[in-house]
């Protein structure tokens, strides 16, 4: 077996290739997990996003941790939650040019998209 990941994309509306992605991962609809083998997309499917006062901004974390994510690719995310997802063992991926699910999955699927760092964290 190759190398494997499971990318998670903040989606508006249903979880799909091609939906929309969400500008700011805690205001998506759900994520669309999206399953990578060597660099392939395999599969795709669903996580709903509680509301945000159902334990705030690290209530995703938590979540995508829970379901074996291994990556999230973010247009836009505060510091608190980029900490609890290095925390949590899971990569974030800044990319914020890319306004489609399956789009945004190819460009991490194919090794395009830096790792986020302090400097991409929204501030608010």
């Amino acid at each position: 077996m190759g190398e494997t990941l499971k990318l998670a994309v903040p989606t508006m509306g249903a979880a799909d290739l091609a939906s929309e992605r969400s500008g700011h991962f805690g205001h998506c609809d759900c994520f669309t997990v999206v399953d990578i083998v060597d660099g392939e997309i395999t599969g795709t499917s669903a996580i709903a996003n509680p509301p945000h006062e159902e334990g705030g901004c690290l209530r995703p974390v938590g979540l995508l941790a829970d379901a074996g994510v291994d990556a999230i690719v973010a247009a836009g995310m505060g510091m608190r939650p980029l900490m609890g997802f290095n925390d949590a063992g899971i990569t974030v991926y800044f990319e914020n040019q890319t306004p489609n699910v399956g789009d945004a999955a190819r460009l991490v699927a194919a090794g395009n998209v830096p790792i986020m760092g302090a400097e991409n964290a929204c501030r608010h």
